[in-house]
Parts: structure tokens; sequence; C-alpha cells
């Protein structure tokens, strides 16, 4: 049987938001950590550069857990990885709102996900300096 007032553990899409609201202690835990991986999946399933960013991310993080690097160093080389898929996600939701309101090229929406495409960019070569700076530094010399 139904009970009326429970709210459903993996709502439809017809319901509303606030009844994801308010759940506390291991619940609210729970819930985030089921969100997170729900957003995982969609991005890997949705999302080529995504995709691809997190194969990389496969291969860079064990090599630079291998590297003869200082810890500090390694913390640096993994951190830009994951910085990487951190603004790539962020910047498919930017995508993903823009889109849902309209598919219509509106300025502001462009503009919104060109800033979104410039931080992605932005970190791509943060990531990029960083393993080259590490390797040069340590390698090259």
């Amino acid at each position: 049987m139904n009970e009326p007032n429970r709210t459903p553990s993996r709502p439809g899409p017809e319901a509303d938001s606030r009844s994801l609201k308010g759940h506390r202690g291991i619940r609210r835990v729970l819930n985030a950590t089921r969100y997170s991986t729900d957003g995982l999946f969609s991005a890997w399933q949705h999302e080529d550069a995504f995709r691809q960013e997190l194969i990389l991310a496969a291969i860079m993080i064990p090599a630079a857990l291998w590297l003869p690097v200082t810890l500090v160093e390694k913390a640096l080389l993994i951190g830009v990885v994951v910085l990487v898929l951190i603004v790539e996600l962020l910047n498919t939701a930017i995508e993903v709102a823009i889109d849902r309101d309209s598919l219509e090229i509106n300025p502001l929406g462009k503009r919104a996900k060109d800033y979104g495409s410039a931080a992605v960019m932005l970190s791509l070569l943060l990531a990029g300096g960083t393993w080259t700076a590490i390797l040069v530094a340590r390698f090259a010399l």
C-alpha cells in the first residue's frame, strides 16, 4: 500500500523539487551521494568531452602516483586533472540549463556558454602547464 504523504525514494520527473528538501542526517548524505553519482553517470552517458577527460584522468592519475616526484607534486598533478573534470561538469550544467529554457541562440545564453567553455579551456591550460612544469623540472634538468 502507498502511504499518501511519503516522498518516493527516487522521484520521477513529475515530482516537485520541494519534496526533495528537508531531509537531515544520514538520509541527506545518502541522497546527496545518489544525486552526485547520477550526475557522474549522466555526464558519462551524454557528454563526449567529459568521457574523454575522464579516460585521460584514468591514465594520468595513476601515472602521477607512479612518477618519482614529491607528495606535493603528486597532489598538484592529480589536483589539476580533477579540476578539469569539475570545470567540465560545471560547464555542462550551464549548457543544460541554458538549453532547457530554449534551443534558440540567445546572446545572453551564448555568452554564458562561452564563459563555461573558456573556463574549461583555462583549466586544461592550467593542467597542461602544471604537468609540463613538474615533468620538465624533474626530468629535463
